[in-house]
């Protein structure tokens, strides 16, 4: 007994609404579709369609055995993309969004690496700090960083960020070193978005609230201040690590720094991982 035999072509009559338009989607007769899905019927003990001369309803019981078919399909479907996508070189369109400067410094430079391995791609790119509807906007990937709220999504960590508070070794020498999280009070602490930082305390997040003279929703205007001696910053280690590597900027508060974070990749719940979206998603996670 072949527990497949008939399940293809039950969920193409509960689609098209009819055995005529399922026999033409499979590219079979109709007579063929009716009798598959009666020796269906037959082996579950259940009837699972209403035919009548004017049109097919779908039981209860069919409505059940519907929903737990269709995923099934759809993933012997994936697994064949999964394998021909083995045969040939990934190709098409795929549409990303990422944050602005992390996608504009991190993730710009692979996809266009990773375009130079697939030339037959074509991928437009949207780099923005708004949340953007995935679906909505036919969006194929989103990496995100941080905390992940979106439960409709599926999300796939490709690498982490780190926070580190800095500044120049000139402020430090003007104004001494922070020691502890009470002492960021006396210093010019140059504030994002938000008006405190995240630190670690007793392995618990613990949030400070932080004050100084200039206020600006670009980390790298944030950066170009602390590096003319401004003032403290806090920000994720893709904006510090080359002026910490070259000692421009010193790290402080290491003992309170907080858990790394996620960068994510992620896609809608309800679409199926594409083999070229799974290939570039492993390419992101491999070089970062």
């Amino acid at each position: 007994m072949n527990p497949w035999e008939g399940v293809s072509e039950f969920a193409a009559v509960v689609e098209s609404g009819s055995f005529t338009a399922a026999a033409h989607q499979l590219g079979i007769s109709t007579a063929q579709v009716s009798r598959q899905v009666s020796a269906l019927e037959s082996r579950l003990s259940s009837k699972l369609l209403y035919r009548t001369t004017r049109k097919v309803t779908v039981t209860e019981a069919g409505q059940i055995y519907y929903q737990h078919c269709r995923p099934v399909l759809d993933g012997l479907k994936e697994a064949e993309q999964a394998l021909n996508s083995l045969q040939s070189s990934p190709r098409g369109r795929l549409k990303i969004t990422a944050p602005g400067t992390y996608g504009e410094s991190k993730i710009a430079p692979l996809i266009n690496d990773f375009l130079t391995l697939h030339p037959d791609l074509q991928i437009e790119c949207v780099f923005t700090n708004q949340r953007i509807d995935l679906v909505e906007g036919g969006y194929d990937l989103a990496i995100r960083v941080g905390h992940l709220a979106d439960s409709s999504m599926m999300a796939t960590r490709i690498t982490s960020r780190h926070l580190h508070v800095c500044a120049t070794p000139s402020y430090l020498k003007r104004y001494g070193e922070p020691h502890s999280l009470s002492e960021l009070k006396h210093h010019n602490c140059l504030q994002g978005t938000l008006d405190y930082w995240r630190f670690e305390v007793n392995a618990k997040e613990q949030t400070i609230r932080i004050s100084g003279n200039l206020r600006c929703n670009s980390g790298q205007s944030l950066l170009d201040a602390a590096l003319k001696s401004i003032g403290l910053v806090q920000l994720p280690d893709y904006y510090l690590q080359a002026a910490i590597n070259n000692k421009q900027l010193i790290p402080l508060l290491q003992n309170y720094e907080p858990k790394d974070e996620g960068v994510w990749a992620l896609y809608p719940h309800n679409r199926h991982l594409s083999p070229k979206v799974r290939m570039l998603v492993d390419y992101l996670k491999e070089q970062l």
